[in-house]
């Protein structure tokens, strides 16, 4: 069971990984500012996400909440930030369209389990468009998969 719930943080982590990477991709292909976007507000299973052409509404790509993840949280930094925006040359734009917060990390976890049977993840976005998956619970210097 701890495993299935470890998988499911894992898959909601790839798929948000995935998501951001192809935003990126999608604003550096076009030349033209694209916006990542989380669908859900955090709660368990609200792990959808979509890519959006700013300023036209024009849904690129889309996960539905949940899929493959029911049980996976999500904790973002700033706590109220849902969406960035990366521009033509893959970078994070400082402010998004309707002036909402940049989100700059994401925390994904499973509130079912207990913190020591968790395997948290966290994904950060640097303002140079680096995104990165790790695990914040790592302990050992130097293991490339620590925060």
């Amino acid at each position: 069971a701890e495993w299935i719930q470890n998988s499911q943080i894992r898959t909601a982590g790839e798929s948000i990984s995935a998501g951001l990477q192809a935003a990126r991709n999608e604003a550096i292909r076009r030349n033209t500012p694209i916006e990542f976007m989380l669908t859900g507000n955090g709660g368990a299973g609200e792990t959808g996400w979509q890519i959006v052409v700013r300023n036209t509404g024009v849904v690129l790509q889309a996960q539905t909440a949940g899929e493959g993840s029911p049980n996976a949280a999500l904790l973002t930094t700033p706590a109220d930030a849902r969406m960035l925006t990366f521009t033509g040359l893959g970078r994070v734009s400082a402010t998004n369209a309707d002036a909402t917060p940049v989100l700059t990390q994401i925390n994904i976890d499973n509130p079912k389990m207990s913190a020591t049977t968790s395997r948290d993840l966290q994904i950060g976005i640097t303002s140079g468009g680096a995104i990165r998956m790790c695990d914040p619970n790592m302990m050992i210097t130097g293991d490339p998969r620590k925060c």
